[in-house]
C-alpha cells in the first residue's frame, strides 16, 4: 500500500527539527541551512572527551549549527519530559533524522504533523542497522546509495520515500564511500523536499522478505582471518578503513594493513597467512585462496607506511606467518 505525504498548504516555509551528531550528517543539515524552509532547533548528542587530556569535544553537528546561530539542544535522554517541552517551544512541521545514534520514542515519532524521516546509508531494505557502508563493501556489493524513509518504531524498517544508488568503487574504502553518501544524501533529501512540496512524496512500505542487517562494527572485526580468500580479506580492508582498520601480528606485534592487492595467480600451496614472496617493493601473503600484496602497513608504535618504505627498516622473510 502506497500513501502521499501532504505539504500544508497554510505552511511555507517549514519547520523543521534536525537530529544528527557525526560527519555524515553535516552536508544534509548545511544544505537544510542553505535551503527555503527554516532550522528551528538541532539536536545532536552530547559532547564527548577525546585525547590524551580527555578534553570534551563538540560533535560535528554541533559545530555546524552554532556557526549558523541555530539553537541546539544535547539531551541524554529522548524519553524526559523537557525533550517534549523543547518541542513544544520550536513546533516543527517535520523531524529530520540524520545518524543521530539514538531511537526515536514514540511520543517523539508523534510530535510533528508531518512525522519524522531518516537519511540512511543504504538501499533498504538491505543493511538495515548501524554499519550499512561498511558492510556494503565488505559484502561485495557493487552498488550502494541512500534511502529517504518514514521512520517507525522498528529499526530502520519504515516506508520508502525516496532512493538514489551509486556504484561502489574498486578503490572505495568505508571513509571514501561515507563521504560520497554524505553528500548523495544531502542531494536526496533536497529532492525529497521539493517533491513534498509539490504533493508527489509517496511512501512504499519495504519488503521484508529482502531485508538484511548491518551490525554495529567493534575493533575485534578488523582482526584477519587468513584462511579466507584474498577478495573477501581485501573487501573487508578496504570495509574497515579508516576505523577500526584490518590487522593481524607480526612477530607478537599488531601490524595494521590499510591497502593491499589481490594476486590470483597459482603459486606453491602454503599455509594462510604465510609470506611467500619478498622484494624491495612487495610482500605477498598466502590467503585460503590467492594471495595478498600488501600495499600500505602500520606497525605498533609506528606511523603508517607504503610497503617500500616498512621494508627499509623491518624484516618480513619468506615463510614467516602472520597472525
Amino acid at each position: 500500500m502506497t500513501k502521499s505525504i501532504l505539504f500544508p498548504d497554510s505552511v511555507h516555509p517549514l519547520r523543521l527539527v534536525f537530529m544528527g551528531t557525526p560527519e555524515f550528517a553535516v552536508p544534509p543539515l548545511r544544505m537544510l541551512l542553505e535551503g527555503e524552509h527554516q532550522v528551528v532547533g538541532v539536536f545532536t548528542q552530547p559532547d564527548q572527551p577525546s585525547g590524551r587530556g580527555m578534553t570534551l569535544h563538540a560533535p560535528p553537528v554541533k559545530r555546524l549549527a552554532q556557526a549558523w546561530g541555530v539553537p541546539i539542544f544535547q539531551p541524554t535522554k529522548l524519553r524526559e519530559p523537557v525533550v517534549l517541552e523543547r518541542l513544544a517551544e520550536w513546533r516543527p512541521d517535520l523531524i529530520i533524522v540524520v545518524a543521530y545514534g539514538k531511537m526515536l520514542p514514540n511520543a517523539i515519532l508523534d510530535f510533528p504533523p508531518l512525522g519524522c524521516i531518516n537519511v540512511h546509508a543504504s538501499l533498504l531494505p538491505k543493511y538495515r542497522g548501524a554499519a550499512p557502508i561498511q558492510w556494503a563493501i565488505a559484502h561485495g556489493e557493487a552498488a550502494t546509495g541512500v534511502t529517504i524513509m518514514c521512520i517507525s518504531e522498528r529499526m530502520d524498517a519504515g516506508d520508502i520515500l525516496l532512493q538514489k544508488s551509486l556504484p561502489i568503487a574498486a578503490d572505495d574504502t568505508g571513509g571514501s564511500l561515507h563521504d560520497k553518501l554524505s553528500r548523495l544524501g544531502a542531494d536526496a533529501l533536497q529532492e525529497a523536499l521539493l517533491l513534498l512540496r509539490a504533493g508527489q512524496l509517496i511512501a512504499h512500505p519495504q519488503d521484508e522478505a529482502e531485508a538484511t542487517y548491518a551490525p554495529l562494527i567493534k575493533k575485534e572485526d578488523g582482526r584477519i582471518d587468513w584462511n579466507q580468500s584474498a577478495v573477501a580479506i581485501e573487501r573487508r580492508i578496504r570495509a574497515f578503513t579508516p576505523w577500526p582498520s584490518c590487522y593481524t601480528f607480526l612477530q607478537g606485534k599488531l601490524l595494521k594493513i590499510f591497502r593491499a592487492r589481490i594476486e590470483l595467480n597459482p603459486r606453491a600451496a602454503h599455509e594462510p597467512g604465510t609470506v611467500t614472496e619478498v622484494s624491495p617493493v612487495h610482500v605477498f601473503i598466502a590467503t585460503g585462496e590467492g594471495q595478498l600484496s600488501l600495499q600500505a602497513v602500520q606497525l605498533e608504535g609506528k606511523k603508517r607506511m607504503t610497503i617500500e618504505e616498512f621494508l627499509r627498516g623491518y624484516s618480513m622473510p619468506i615463510g614467516s606467518r602472520l597472525g
